[in-house]
């Protein structure tokens, strides 16, 4: 028969409670107490459950991650560095997810109200004042991933940066109508891109027209970042320009995934890239490098492993004032812009 806490508490000739905060650590069990129920611990051959002894301490060593939609190559690159940095502190996962935007915020609340994670892991969830200020009421360390709150610690990419960078490569090759591919308006990231794509125009003395400007009305409930939105919102663009003389030479299509519809869209409508149209993403997910796609790279694994060292970081060491992490995007040029393979930084 397996030993028991019984058993020892008998040994020991002390209560069972006195047996359960000896190995709990609880400071009202002497040191000699303590280290006679561990030296008949050991006589008997007793393993302590690793599960119950978390929980008595209120210490799982479980950390939630949540994810808006676990089909997105973006996310699940995000995952595989929270995995394996994971798995280096012997912590385990547990990940809420949801197919729609609106069903995120529910899998936020029910990761913060059960209170089963030690930590949080958010990304690219959409925080209001009243989610921050419960999170912090929760008493969960938390970690933003692609999203930024000031209370908050958060890792992320220079959007920004990155739609600047790709138009203004634009530009370089010699392109003045360059078309911008969104997914569905008031997504933060895209709306950062836009902004550096917008950056980049002014900078050079371009104008920023609204015309080159497209956001997909299509799968409202992934946030459009799909090979479908981009494929609609490319259509939609083409169309705006038929036949006109001041069409895009050139596009800048906001997430990889997107690209690959509008490329779609492109050769339906008899054109090629690169001679006919030059095309950049953002992302640079794995398939980018298949597909021949120009893009800007985000570092999706690193992003994932580093939200997690902060996170484990601040289960070690609670109270520090929040860290925000920004990574700066790397230029990827491929077929797609009609150039050799090779990378910017």
């Amino acid at each position: 028969m397996p030993v028991t806490i019984y058993d020892i508490a008998e040994g020991a000739q002390v209560s069972i409670a006195t047996v359960s905060r000896a190995f709990n650590g609880h400071p009202r069990v002497s040191d000699a107490t303590r280290e006679r129920v561990f030296e008949v611990a050991r006589e008997l051959g007793y393993q302590p459950h690793a599960t119950a002894q978390s929980l008595a301490r209120k210490n799982t060593r479980l950390i939630a991650a949540v994810v808006p939609i676990m089909t997105s190559a973006f996310f699940m690159e995000v995952l595989r560095g929270i995995q394996d940095r994971l798995d280096a502190s012997h912590y385990d996962l547990v990940v809420y997810a949801s197919r729609t935007l609106d069903g995120i915020g529910g899998q936020l609340d029910r990761a913060v109200q059960r209170g089963r994670a030690d930590g949080l892991l958010l990304v690219s969830t959409p925080l209001d004042a009243v989610r921050v200020r419960r999170i912090a009421a929760s008493r969960q360390p938390a970690v933003l991933i692609d999203a930024y709150q000031p209370e908050i610690d958060s890792v992320t990419v220079d959007n920004r940066q990155g739609g600047a960078v790709a138009t203004r490569h634009l530009i370089e090759r010699g392109h003045e109508r360059i078309g911008l591919v969104l997914p569905v308006e008031g997504s933060v990231p895209s709306d950062r891109r836009r902004a550096g794509y917008e950056d980049a125009l002014r900078d050079a003395g371009l104008p920023v027209d609204s015309d080159l400007i497209v956001h997909t009305d299509m799968d409202l409930d992934h946030d459009g970042y799909t090979l479908f939105a981009g494929y609609s919102a490319m259509r939609t663009l083409l169309q705006r320009f038929e036949g006109r003389p001041d069409g895009p030479t050139a596009i800048f299509v906001a997430a990889d995934v997107m690209a690959y519809g509008a490329l779609r869209a492109v050769r339906e409508a008899g054109l090629e890239a690169p001679s006919d149209l030059e095309v950049i993403g953002f992302d640079d997910i794995e398939s980018s490098a298949y597909v021949g796609l120009s893009t800007v790279r985000q570092p999706m694994y690193e992003m994932g492993k580093l939200a997690t060292e902060h996170l484990v970081r601040r289960l070690e060491a609670p109270g520090a004032d929040p860290v925000h992490t920004v990574f700066s995007p790397d230029l990827v040029l491929r077929e797609t812009t009609g150039e050799a393979i090779r990378e910017l930084a």
